[in-house]
């Protein structure tokens, strides 16, 4: 059984929730941002920077939106994998952030199996260590 925590920034609680069912029945341990001010903030708590495995972030989101998330993360944990997740899919934006380091780009409703298999792909192939 795969261990690790999911950090999961989206700002609709109903996506959050499917997403963390999902995950959790798999033995993934969740963490919830509503924003990407709030995920900065949870990232810095405790040992979170550490210990998540893996980061989905929708892109659209009040106060800090997905794309200043992402940007935020990758220079403040660049070796945590990120995966957009959005009901907005556009290719452009999908190769822009593939450039910046997205490992990958999910389209809401996100279905489990390609969630699930997602995410365990990245735990299991650890963060990305520069050296």
């Amino acid at each position: 059984m795969p261990t690790g925590k999911v950090l999961v920034v989206d700002d609709e609680q109903d996506v959050r929730d499917v997403i963390k069912l999902h995950l959790e029945q798999e033995g993934f341990h969740i963490l919830e941002a509503e924003n990407g001010e709030e995920a900065i903030k949870t990232l810095r708590e405790a040992d979170n920077m550490v210990n998540v495995g893996v980061i989905l972030c929708d892109i659209r989101m009040p106060k800090v939106n997905g794309v200043e998330c992402i940007d935020f993360l990758r220079k403040e944990a660049p070796g945590i994998p990120v995966v957009v997740v959005t009901g907005y899919p556009d290719t452009e934006m999908a190769t822009s952030f593939l450039k910046k380091g997205v490992k990958d780009y999910l389209v809401k409703p996100v279905e489990k199996e390609k969630l699930v298999s997602t995410v365990k792909q990245l735990i299991s192939a650890g963060k990305d260590i520069e050296l």
